[in-house]
């Protein structure tokens, strides 16, 4: 049996959406990307959602709004993928690092207060595999030294952090809709947002920086040229994407159901293996984990190989495997570019090093997740010490 890392079944009522748009002779940015946009806000309940063309599209147009610039610095963690900082970059910022908690993976609070500095101009807190991070004390780090809060939320739709949705805490959030994430356009994401500022900027940014989109320019046509407001960017959802969204936000407690089915399975098997360790996956009261990743940390001191070995034995077994993720600072760019090393960030190391995303999508069949469960197994007693 070959069960990938991931599959995608896409339902008659996302193909039917997708066909209307098509024969509607609008494709670009129109009615239904902002009828997704609708239905998401009252879904996430932000004063704002905008629809835009990546998670990082998102988490660039916060930065440059509120104003990020050469010679700032920005405070993430390095257990990410790379969109999270290379934004930062790309504003002509630093990018902070601080470790990460042992026992969750998300960032330190604790960690983030003692790297800010006069130039600390925000925190970018990532919800890792869809746990929420610690949004409270966060929070009041941020209030009291004067800085934005912007949540990379692409693996935390649907997360709750003490009653409130991910998405209505922090100055401004970034939701990815990637092929593999808990709902999909394909490629896209969406900014929420409770400050009327930045959902005006966003509007405008995500387009060029014009002061009409296409669908005002040429099917609401008044005869009025636009103009340019802003250097904006090409950041924009189309309606062929959108079209795919509305039906998998409306399909979402469906699928996170069998995602729940699914990770309580695993847990039930991999819990008590002493070669594996879990991480935490149950938030305080009031909260929910979005169960976007699968994960276990390999404990590479009881057994023979390394995780990349162990995760070779895997594939050859038909298993498909994900790393999320090798820490930033371990890459070259940051290592050359921004001075990291190894032995920066202990607890961040640790997991990178260790952790494997398994197999976990709602299509899994029972009989795929019961071979991802045997197959992990096998591995185990085969390379262990």
């Amino acid at each position: 049996m070959n069960v990938p890392f991931y599959r995608l079944e896409l339902s008659e009522d996302e193909i039917k959406e997708v066909n209307d748009t098509l024969r509607s002779g609008w494709i670009g940015t129109g009615p239904k990307t902002k009828k997704f946009e609708e239905e998401f806000k009252k879904f996430i309940g932000s004063e704002y959602a905008l629809a835009i063309s990546s998670c990082t599209a998102g988490l660039h147009l916060s930065l440059i709004i509120y104003g990020i610039k050469n010679g700032d610095e920005v405070i993430t963690t390095p257990l990410t993928f790379s969109a999270t900082a290379n934004v930062i970059v790309h504003t002509g910022a630093k990018p902070v690092f601080v470790d990460v908690e042992r026992e969750t993976g998300n960032i330190s609070p604790s960690h983030i207060e003692s790297a800010i500095s006069n130039r600390t101009k925000a925190i970018i807190p990532v919800h890792l595999y869809g746990m929420p991070c610690d949004m409270d004390k966060i929070m009041e780090i941020a209030k009291r030294y004067g800085l934005k809060v912007i949540e990379d939320a692409a693996h935390a739709l649907g997360a709750i952090y003490k009653g409130k949705k991910i998405g209505t805490i922090g100055d401004a959030t970034s939701f990815s809709f990637y092929a593999t994430k808990n709902i999909t356009t394909g490629e896209g994401g969406m900014l929420t947002t409770n400050d009327i500022n930045i959902a005006e900027r966003v509007e405008i940014m995500r387009l060029h920086g014009l002061s009409r989109d296409a669908w005002k320019r040429y099917v609401e046509s008044t005869g009025e040229h636009y103009e340019v407001l802003l250097p904006g960017f090409k950041y924009n959802l189309t309606d062929i994407q959108a079209s795919i969204g509305i039906h998998q936000l409306r399909r979402f407690n469906e699928l996170q159901k069998r995602r729940e089915e699914i990770w309580e399975r695993y847990d039930e098997e991999f819990s008590g293996m002493e070669e594996i360790e879990l991480l935490q996956s149950v938030p305080p009261d009031g909260s929910s984990h979005s169960r976007h990743l699968y994960t276990i940390l390999i404990k590479t001191e009881k057994l023979k190989v390394t995780r990349d070995e162990f995760v070779k034995e895997l594939n050859k077994n038909g298993v498909g495997t994900g790393i999320h993720f090798v820490a930033l600072h371990l890459h070259s760019f940051y290592r050359e570019v921004h001075g990291y090393r190894r032995g920066m960030f202990p607890n961040a190391e640790y997991i990178s090093d260790r952790t494997i995303s398994l197999p976990f999508f709602p299509y899994m069949k029972d009989e795929e997740v019961e071979y991802v469960i045997k197959t992990v197994k096998k591995v185990i007693l085969n390379t262990k010490k």
